[in-house]
């Protein structure tokens, strides 16, 4: 029975893709939402399951999948608690963007490859997260970007979908590229690619140098980095949101990028060997934190702004992994995904009702048109930004009080860089509310005349993520970081050092450290509704005012820190384009290839016609001499190949002078 998690979205996209002409756009939406939704309830019946069985885990073999000399893994389903609560997390996700979905996307004609697609990223996100291999892992990993890149890409006819299909598939190829070779280099450290064998060893067990398995885990982390949107390899993220909404609620806020934190946690006992791979993996989350929430101040696409909320949010998963606190980046992880799909689907909802409009300086008072969305808005928000008692202040409170009470360099460099993306995280959130449910209304009158609030389906859905980001964190904080608490067994790596964190972090942690990431989320609170309430005018033309300092920092923040102009110009798009010409068309289409190919053919071909013209002559005496010249080579081959020169010269040279002469 609990196969079928394994099996269900597979089904629901063959049916979607092979059968979806005769099911109809109705049909096809029933069947592939109500596959996913068995497969939700499946994944809550599997993790009761596994708390009554103390939490340990087990594995269900599939079928063999490779057997080569010392390589043997099987295509399998592996469950603990780690891969149960991503499970969950995952179906529920999935579930509600299909729920939603059957309304939002109801009037496209292609809504049986849209459902489909949403059901084969499902399918390969329970491929990633039940493997007990590597290669399992890599197959799903691979599934995953190859749906996200059918779903931005969903609408084909837009230019800007195309572009920023493809530059997700590039960027995140850089990190795939990246973890394959992490995984040859511990397959030949370990010579397995089988978790429990691999994490059976540690660098103790090495005699010689252990520089590459040391590698290997730093590659690990690399592909985490292009799949999570770490800084450097983060810029397909916010572009990413060109495809439809529910594609962002379900790939880039809540499964697909938390895969690379997924991959940390599952190998977090490779990571425990190298204290320098896990500096660098916390120095790159709480880098990647504080640079999204800064990007995030000033954008004016209600979507990124989201998606770079998302991108830091990851960052904080990111780096308390790299403080060794995978169990709490994991509730994180999973806090995250409700309040985060809740922000991204009533985002769609405001889209919806506004005629596709995505741009924040055309909102304004929509709280009086959107009531339901209005609140799922404001409760996303809130979640987001830690207010007290709602999912988001749980795990991200924490995640700053382990990075404190660590006691090192990275940890209080972490914990500064956190608490500053809490207040510019507390800035956006309330901008983003502000300026469109709050602002004078700046859209056109026929868009607020034609406002009106999501069809049920919608509202449903954000009704029941309200409840889920609301409870969430509260409901599941004992079993994933209460004190004396074993929910995760020997899924995720405990040292004494940590365990002993996170049991007594109420003692380690002082009072005023505890309430700062509070009071900074309170400043940026205040600050945004101080510049974006009654009479921010001045305030606004100061930031605005390119040549002044604001202005500067104003537009350095809006272009994303110049990182896609110094990507595109300075480093690979432009320096790409330039060697390709120089060398690709210039070099070799233009030069080797055109001249030895199509000019030395058309030459020679033109040459030999003219030789023949000539050899073609049509006069009598040519044809004689020629017959007479072939006849002397000819004689002179065959005498000379029998050694007689002595008596063929004497009479074929006299003969040949008096045909020279006649033929003139």
């Amino acid at each position: 029975m609990i196969l079928n998690i394994f099996f269900l979205p597979l089904l629901g996209f063959v049916t979607a893709l092979g059968f979806g002409k005769y099911l109809g756009r109705q049909g096809v939406s029933i069947v592939t939402t109500t596959l996913i939704g068995f497969c939700c309830f499946l994944s809550y019946l599997n993790l009761f399951e596994l708390l009554s069985m103390g939490g340990n885990s087990y594995t269900i073999v599939i079928s063999p999948w490779v057997l080569s000399g010392l390589l043997e893994f099987n295509w399998c389903f592996f469950c603990d608690s780690l891969t149960s609560v991503m499970l969950v997390v995952v179906t529920t996700i999935s579930f509600l963007v299909h729920l939603y979905s059957t309304e939002y996307i109801k009037e496209d004609p292609h809504v049986s490859r849209f459902m489909g697609y949403l059901s084969l990223f499902t399918f390969f996100m329970i491929v990633l997260v039940t493997g007990n291999n590597f290669f399992q892992l890599f197959t799903g990993w691979e599934g995953v970007g190859l749906c996200s890149f059918f779903l931005i890409n969903f609408w084909f006819t837009r230019l800007q979908a195309n572009k920023a299909a493809i530059k997700a598939m590039i960027v995140n190829r850089v990190g795939d590229f990246f973890l394959f070779l992490g995984i040859l280099l511990i397959y030949g450290e370990t010579s397995s690619v089988e978790f429990n064998s691999v994490f059976a060893f540690s660098k103790e067990f090495f005699s010689e140098d252990v520089f590459l398995y040391k590698l290997g885990t730093l590659f690990l982390f690399l592909g985490a980095m292009g799949k999570s949107a770490q800084l450097g390899l983060h810029t397909w993220l916010p572009d990413a949101m060109e495809g439809p909404t529910p594609v962002s609620a379900l790939i880039h806020a809540a499964t697909m990028v938390t895969a690379g934190v997924f991959l940390i946690a599952r190998c977090s006992f490779i990571f425990e060997n190298f204290e320098e791979v896990r500096n660098f993996v916390a120095v790159a989350g709480a880098l990647t934190a504080f640079f999204a929430a800064s990007t995030g101040l000033f954008q004016n696409d209600l979507k990124r702004v989201i998606a770079y909320s998302t991108c830091s949010q990851l960052g904080y998963m990111v780096f308390a992994c790299g403080l060794s606190g995978y169990s709490v980046g994991i509730f994180h992880l999973s806090n995250h995904a409700f309040f985060k799909a809740l922000l991204f689907l009533s985002a769609g909802s405001v889209i919806h009702a506004m005629g596709d409009e995505q741009d924040l300086r055309r909102f304004g008072g929509l709280r009086f048109f959107l009531p339901i969305t209005y609140v799922s808005f404001v409760v996303g928000s809130l979640a987001l930004v830690g207010f007290p008692f709602l999912s988001g202040f749980y795990s991200k409170d924490c995640i700053l009080e382990i990075a404190y009470a660590n006691w090192s360099s990275q940890g209080i460099f972490t914990f500064i860089l956190g608490t500053l993306s809490a207040f510019f995280t507390a800035f956006y959130s309330y901008r983003l509310l502000l300026l469109t449910f709050y602002a004078k209304p700046l859209g056109y009158k026929q868009l607020y005349l034609n406002t009106h609030e999501s069809p049920i389906r919608m509202s449903v859905v954000l009704v029941i993520l309200c409840v889920m980001s609301i409870l969430v964190g509260y409901t599941s904080k004992d079993f994933f970081i209460g004190p004396g608490s074993d929910f995760w067994g020997n899924s995720l790596y405990y040292n004494e050092f940590t365990r002993n964190l996170l049991d007594d972090r109420e003692f380690l942690v002082p009072l005023h450290v505890k309430l700062l990431p509070t009071l900074f989320t309170a400043l940026g609170s205040l600050f945004a509704i101080f510049i974006f309430s009654q009479n921010p005018k001045p305030l606004k033309d100061m930031f605005k005012n390119n040549s002044s300092l604001f202005g500067s920092f104003y537009l350095f923040l809006n272009k994303k820190w110049l990182f896609d102009k110094i990507y595109n110009v300075h480093l690979f798009g432009q320096t790409g384009l330039n060697t390709g010409l120089q060398v690709s068309l210039k070099m070799f289409d233009k030069g080797i290839i055109e001249y030895f190919g199509p000019r030395k053919l058309s030459g020679g071909i033109q040459n030999s016609l003219l030789l023949n013209k000539e050899v073609q002559s049509g006069r009598l005496y040519n044809y004689i001499i020629d017959f007479f010249l072939g006849f002397i080579v000819f004689s002179l081959a065959l005498f000379g190949f029998s050694g007689h020169y002595d008596v063929f010269l004497p009479q074929i040279i006299p003969f040949f002078a008096i045909m020279l002469f006649l033929s003139k």
